[in-house]
């Protein structure tokens, strides 16, 4: 049974008069608001950001999530656009890391949080749930989500830091680009066209995980709920999809 939003995106997507399209696109914006605001508010309470700048990131969000939507998945808009805005807001808080001084109650929190998850892997749990994490800090598990939730954010991406560990050695970021100094490949616009068009060149699974992952901002876990396989199968194709690239942009068919 599809929801109103849902029903609308179908319109909206199958439609083909551009007056019309542009009016079910603001219905669908105008209807999705609440969901941005209910989002951007629980991040901007522990962030010390704005709420106002938080929904105008965040509906950022939506936009992208309603253009990259694919109504013939059995996935629900709602479910799918959350994704995207708060990938979005995430993103953002990256950008304003440096300059957000974190509450102290939300220090003392993450210090206890910590601490719950170093005493759990340490008693054998590799990946602790919020459940075990809180019954053991001592913490509400809505708590346990949103702290986690905010340091998430807070966490920059890292060169060295494994992308893919499936039946292979970790894969990392660094491993993958083809040049020797990274600041001269980042500053290269050849270069970035040249990534665009490995990019076009991959088949639609593969290019679908690429631009989820590194468009979108997107974790393995919420790819593999987007798409609907596991999150092994997600590690693979990424592995895949970036050594295809590789493969591309050495052998320059066509590029």
């Amino acid at each position: 049974m599809l929801d109103e939003l849902d029903t609308q995106l179908l319109a909206y997507k199958t439609c083909n008069d551009e007056k019309k399209k542009r009016m079910f696109h603001i219905q669908i914006v105008e209807n999705a608001m609440q969901l941005v605001k209910k989002i951007a508010c629980n991040v901007a309470v522990q962030s010390g950001i704005p709420n106002e700048d938080l929904i105008q990131v965040g509906s950022i969000g939506l936009i992208k999530a309603i253009e990259f939507f694919d109504t013939n998945k059995n996935t629900k808009f709602k479910t799918y656009a959350t994704y995207f805005i708060r990938g979005e807001i995430k993103h953002y808080l990256r950008d304003k890391a440096s300059i957000i001084k974190a509450p102290r109650e939300l220090q003392e929190l993450v210090f206890k949080i910590s601490n719950a998850v170093k005493q759990l892997k340490e008693n054998g749990y590799d990946e602790p749930t919020e459940q075990q994490i809180a019954e053991l800090a001592g913490i509400n598990e809505n708590k346990i989500h949103e702290v986690m939730e905010i340091e998430l954010c807070k966490t920059t991406l890292s060169l060295d830091q494994a992308i893919s560990s499936v039946e292979d050695d970790d894969l990392t970021l660094i491993d993958k680009i083809p040049s020797g100094d990274y600041q001269e490949f980042l500053n290269s616009y050849e270069n970035r066209i040249m990534l665009t068009q490995a990019i076009e060149k991959l088949p639609a699974d593969l290019k679908e995980i690429i631009e989820l992952s590194y468009y979108h901002d997107l974790n393995q876990r919420e790819i593999s709920e987007i798409v609907h396989i596991s999150q092994m199968q997600v590690s693979r194709r990424l592995k895949k999809a970036l050594n295809k690239m590789y493969e591309i942009i050495q052998s320059k068919e066509d590029i």
